[in-house]
This record gives C-alpha cells, structure tokens and sequence, in this order.
C-alpha cells in the first residue's frame, strides 16, 4: 500500500490462504483507516483510526469482542465491548498517556454526529488501545492533542501508511522500529468468499527471539548488532481484527483468542511486561440503537466452519506484525534514543528472510 515495500516483496508467504486485495484490515468492505503522525526531535508518537463502517457506528453497532491473551494494557471501553457484543464507535489507538485525549475527543466526535446521545438515550462507548512508545517519544508531554485524534478519524481510507505512522511512530518491535502493520486472508465458504484482516500495532519481543516464516533472523542480527549485550522484552501488542463472516459475538470471540498463533510463529513468548489485547468486530451484521418493531435473526457460520477462521486470523496477523517491522524506517527521537529498521538491517548484513 502506498508504494511500501512490504514483506512479500522480499519472497516471504506467509500460510497457505490468499490475501486480499491490499493484503490489508481494509480489504473487509467498509473499513477504513486514518492516521496522525507527530515527528519532531523528542515528540514521535500519533494517533491511528479505524473506521468499521461508513455510516453511523453508533446507529448502526456490529457484532464485536475482545480477547486478552496478556493484560498488562490500557484499554477503555472494552468491558461494555464484551458484555454486550456490540462495537459502537470507531476504534482509536495511541500511546498510554494519551488514552485520556483520544477517550474525549472521541466522545465529541459521537456526541457531534449523534444529537440524541444523553438526551433521549444512553451514554456512548468508546472503544481506544495503547502501547507505550516512551523509548523514542516524551511520553510525559502529552503531545497528542484534539486536533491530532480529529485528523486521524477524518482522514480514514482504504490505503494507509505502515511502519512508523500514526500511533505506530514512536513503537518497537523485536528491538527494532515498530509499528503499525496488516494483512488479510480470503475464506471460501459453501461458495461464498469472506475476509479476515487485521491491523496490529506493535511494540514488544526480543530480537534473538524474531523469526521470519521459520527462519530465526533475530539470532542472526543479534549476533551483528547486539552481540553479548542484554535485551528485555517491555512492551505490547493492540491487534485489531475485521471480518465480514457472520458469526456470533461468541464465534468471533473464539477467532479472536487465535491471533496469538500468529504472534507466536512471530517469536512472541508473551512475557510479563506485554500487552497483547485482540479487539475485533464483524461487519456482516448491523445492530439497529433503537429497539425494531420485530424480532431480528443474526447469521452464523456452522462451528465446523470456524478452522478456516482460525487459520485466517493466524496467518494474517503473522504477517501483519512482519508487515510493521520491514515497512518501518529508522527512528531517532527523545534524548536521541533509537531503534534500526530491518530493512535497513538486511541489506546492510546481506541477511536472507526466506
């Protein structure tokens, strides 16, 4: 997407199912994408948007659920999101002391497009994801303002930047530059094709750990660019999920539960310090705010149906977290504190990924 070079344009296929068009969370009808990216000396850091659908989320929610594989993470709005099953805002993504700015700046945008919120119904929900990008950015400045949030939501479209952008600026990954990533995967059904994509943002793992489809690249680059010294795993990983299956909010729960696949043939161990929360949603159904005059039916897929799910999600949040890393370039921000990219890393070593 946007002329990057991602990781399959370095021969790295990742699973056996086909992406779509974008090989993108965007290749689900319907979402989009927008970023805000500040860059300037100490200040690397953003705001990422997803938008599940064109119209009204609020008048309009979707099937939608979370998963918690570790939860040392900052997310708000997720317990209403699992109670009830439903996702009724766009999703914002930043760093962990800028929850706060994005929560309320979020909560205007609905209220402004949504008259009757506190008035003559309830509350609205919003739904936002951190990582803490402190390594690289003044995460104690607050630098992520009203206006940031705004440009990010207004800006959502189908293609959008990777790597170092938006909320994925000032983030780390396998101790290289992290960031925002995604990947999709086509799922024929009873003749009927479906998409599972996902969007990650990320910001954690060791680098001895990284692998690339098998391939242990991180032991190679640690031996060049390590060498003895000791590594650490502190950070998180947000991974945000679209399909437009028809499933339950249990079923999608189930599919969410499997990106850890993804994140493990990555190298994750899931440690202590990480956070990884799945956040996803189903665009096949639309859940009317207010009561209808009739009983509504939802569409489910058959549960025998949920291993090609399963496979999807797995495979394509692998590559979304490969598609972070190698689209990210070099960064250097608070205090001079950096982190290499790995296409920088493999070139310079003349290390093979596949």
């Amino acid at each position: 997407m946007l002329n990057q070079k991602r990781i399959r344009d370095y021969g790295v296929k990742i699973g056996s199912l086909e992406p779509g068009p974008l090989n993108a969370i965007t290749d689900v009808e319907g979402v989009t994408v927008g970023h805000a990216t500040l860059s300037n000396g100490d200040v690397q850091t953003g705001v990422t948007a997803i938008l599940p659908h064109s119209g009204s989320v609020f008048k309009e929610k979707l099937i939608a659920s979370s998963h918690v594989i570790n939860g040392f993470g900052k997310t708000m709005g997720t317990i209403q999101l699992q109670e009830l099953g439903t996702l009724e805002t766009p999703i914002l993504l930043t760093n962990t002391l800028s929850i706060g700015t994005a929560a309320d700046t979020l909560i205007d945008y609905m209220l402004e497009e949504n008259p009757e919120i506190g008035v003559t119904t309830g509350t609205v929900n919003p739904v936002i994801g951190e990582c803490n990008d402190m390594f690289l950015n003044d995460i104690r400045a607050k630098s992520v303002k009203r206006e940031h949030v705004l440009q990010a939501l207004k800006s959502a479209s189908a293609e959008f930047q990777e790597g170092a952008a938006g909320a994925g600026r000032g983030m780390l990954c396998y101790s290289l530059k992290g960031g925002i990533g995604s990947a999709s995967r086509l799922m024929e059904l009873d003749g009927e094709v479906y998409t599972m994509g996902v969007l990650v943002l990320s910001n954690f793992g060791m680098l001895s750990d990284l692998r690339i489809n098998g391939q242990a690249v991180g032991q190679k680059l640690k031996k060049e660019i390590l060498q003895e010294q000791e590594e650490k795993d502190k950070g998180s990983v947000m991974i945000i999920v679209s399909t437009d299956l028809p499933v339950s909010e249990r079923q999608l729960n189930r599919i969410l539960n499997r990106a850890v696949a993804g994140l493990s043939r990555t190298g994750s161990i899931i440690t202590h310090g990480s956070g990884e929360i799945v956040i996803g949603f189903s665009t096949a159904t639309r859940i009317p705010h207010q009561k209808p005059a009739e009983r509504r039916t939802l569409p489910c897929i058959h549960e025998e149906d949920l291993d090609l799910a399963f496979r999807a999600i797995g495979e394509a949040a692998e590559e979304a977290v490969l598609n972070s890393l190698i689209t990210a370039e070099a960064v250097v921000g608070r205090e001079g504190n950096e982190r290499p990219a790995l296409k920088d890393l493999i070139e310079k070593f003349s290390i093979s990924l596949y």
